[in-house]
């Protein structure tokens, strides 16, 4: 990787949130949405009496809602949420406006990180949703009651326009409230968020401090309670510390964060797929291993020859770590995964990689670099027509510094 050929770059000033809209039948040029530009100074958490933390009123009442699509097209949603004083219900009670009202049941989980205890939190599975169709649901049942209302995205189909959002790195510091809020005020109006990655930053408070997963999705509700956030797992994610006597990975984030990797095939919830209007979307995990031989890679091989691009035109990639970096920040972290992957991307025609990771933004033209062997000795990368675009969006919000350099 000699050079990069890169068509857009910005260093000291990044926007972090981009509309993506997906139609076959029309090329759309979202233009530039918001003035909105982080500054380049240092950042700090909010403080844990913020408004964005406050913990709903009412005895037992359900905390951290979010959703998630729980299928692979679209016709379930994920609902999760956590109580404090008690178990309490598991039920979702749902209905739209062309239906009576319903009820599904899930379970609840807890689990113990170093000298912390989690709440009780739950998840429940609400299948058989009509399409385009707007639906309530209340959870809390029996105690403190709360409605939200999602959306259910267009059937699949090849001339389905859909807008995601897209985030990552997020955290929750000022800046995070700032990107969250400019998100929500966007006028293109995103119908579901890809999420690349580094949820709640716990990692980085003495001892993996659990509160703050508890805070992030508090703070995150007044936007993933509504309207689906796809998951990719970061590096935050990991929660590896046997200096705290916990050495299973990702054991904070697969108690709170389910995703519908089995109706994919796959045997873990790292990486998985969904189809969502026109678009068919794969989950990679940079921190599993991807190697010849591996569950991930015998995956993604039968995957992608899944993929019917009469039916979804639009072949998306998520990842945390990129592939093609150019900042010195996390250089060349992606390149084994690339090495193994990349002429897979170009033999399929993957059309976007959104990665986060390195704290900036950055977009790539079409380009690839299989050429090399260790014998031919070619190592550039060279414009591709049949290689994706890669844009990095890791610039979300959270205290470590911006990549400049």
């Amino acid at each position: 990787m000699a050079k990069m050929g890169t068509s857009s770059r910005v260093a000291a000033a990044i926007v972090v949130v981009l509309g993506f809209v997906l139609s076959l039948a029309v090329v759309c040029n979202g233009g530039k949405t918001s003035s909105f530009v982080r500054k380049v100074e240092k950042t700090v958490d909010m403080p844990l009496d913020s408004d964005v933390f406050k913990v709903p009123p009412g005895y037992n009442a359900p905390q951290q809602v979010h959703i998630t699509q729980g299928d692979q097209l679209g016709k379930a949603v994920i609902v999760s949420w956590v109580t404090v004083e008690e178990p309490g219900s598991n039920t979702v009670l749902y209905w739209s406006a062309y239906s009576k009202k319903q009820k599904s049941e899930g379970k609840f989980t807890t689990y113990k990180f170093y000298n912390y205890t989690s709440g009780y939190i739950h998840h429940t599975t609400i299948r058989n949703l009509k399409f385009n169709t707007k639906y309530y649901y209340v959870v809390g049942i029996g105690h403190t009651e709360r409605q939200f209302w999602f959306i259910t995205p267009p059937e699949v189909g090849p001339d389905v326009p859909y807008t995601f959002g897209l985030i990552g790195d997020l955290g929750q510091s000022f800046d995070s409230n700032k990107t969250l809020t400019h998100y929500e005020l966007n006028p293109q109006k995103g119908q579901a968020v890809l999420f690349v990655g580094d949820l709640c930053y716990a990692d980085t408070h003495p001892n993996h401090d659990n509160v703050w997963w508890d805070t992030w999705g508090r703070f995150t509700e007044r936007s993933v309670a509504y309207q689906p956030w796809i998951w990719t797992v970061g590096n935050h994610e990991i929660d590896f510390a046997p200096e705290l006597g916990e050495t299973k990975p990702f054991k904070p984030y697969t108690h709170r964060y389910h995703v519908p990797y089995k109706a994919s095939g796959s045997t873990a919830p790292f990486w998985y797929s969904i189809k969502r209007a026109s678009a068919y979307i794969i989950v990679l995990s940079s921190y599993s291993a991807y190697g010849k031989y591996t569950p991930q890679y015998f995956w993604l091989e039968q995957e992608l020859r899944k993929v019917n691009r009469s039916e979804t035109p639009w072949l998306i990639v998520l990842m945390h770590a990129p592939w093609y970096n150019s900042y010195n920040f996390h250089y060349l972290e992606g390149e084994t995964m690339r090495v193994m992957y990349e002429p897979w991307f170009v033999k399929y025609k993957v059309d976007v990689v959104f990665a986060g990771h390195v704290h900036a933004y950055e977009r790539s033209e079409r380009m690839s670099n299989v050429a090399y062997n260790i014998v031919n000795g070619i190592c550039i990368p060279v414009k591709d027509q049949s290689a994706p675009v890669y844009i990095t969006i890791g610039d979300g919000g959270n205290t470590e510094v911006l990549a400049t350099k």
